[in-house]
């Protein structure tokens, strides 16, 4: 009696379990082929299924606009280019060359407003202030990054330091959002107030450390201080 209870049992669970197969191999297809849902989801996923592939260029936008992202320093620029970053201008390209080439020697640059009348002894110590912030802003990146290798290479070979000027604010604004377009870091020291100049005024701006050549085609066309 047990025997056939249990048979009974074991037939009843292998029906239910090949009932199920089945239904759901045919929900699976009529789910696929459109029958059980909205017509116009149906029709839309007809129409893809007819469109041709599209190629590798589709990846990129068609206007040439930058992509909002920052470029991936371990892939291959064929690799940034597929995800739509643009190698123009901003010099992307470049930085990636020339962090690589540690032949070239590296450099900061201290950009001089001197349309404020500062002393040179507040000229050093704003020039300070500005090495210090570009120092610390490369310091940040990850230890593994470009930038912390920049820095390094630009700690092992003299920590070159270049004063320049210019005479407005606005020139000065100018160049950091430049520098900033080509990838460079750029900060711009606001003074206090407490001695010589108005508070919250602009005094220098610090361009680098990065790669000479790089650098240049930001402050390359500036006096000397």
């Amino acid at each position: 009696m047990a025997s056939t209870d249990q048979a009974n049992q074991t037939g009843i669970i292998l029906t239910t379990a090949l009932a199920s197969f089945v239904t759901g191999y045919m929900f699976g297809i009529f789910t696929t082929r459109g029958y059980l849902i909205s017509p116009a989801l149906a029709e839309e996923r007809r129409r893809y299924r007819n469109d041709p592939v599209e190629s590798e260029e589709s990846d990129i936008d068609e206007d040439d606009t930058v992509l909002d992202h920052a470029p991936n320093w371990a892939n291959g620029l064929d690799a940034d280019r597929k995800q739509g970053l643009k190698f123009g201008d901003s010099g992307v390209a470049e930085k990636r060359r020339l962090m690589m080439d540690t032949s070239e020697e590296c450099k900061l640059v201290l950009v001089v407003r001197t349309d404020l009348g500062m002393t040179k002894g507040k000229i050093a110590a704003q020039c300070s202030h500005a090495t210090l912030a570009c120092y610390k802003a490369l310091a940040r990146a990850d230890p593994s990054s470009p930038e912390r290798k920049l820095l390094s290479r630009w700690e092992r070979f003299g920590q070159a330091k270049i004063a320049v000027q210019v005479k407005s604010q606005a020139e000065m604004l100018e160049l950091r959002g430049k520098a900033r377009a080509m990838g460079l870091t750029a900060e711009v020291i606001q003074d206090a107030g407490r001695t010589q100049i108005e508070a919250g005024s602009m005094t220098v701006l610090g361009v680098g450390p990065g790669p000479r050549s790089l650098v240049d085609k930001v402050t390359g066309e500036l006096k000397l201080l």
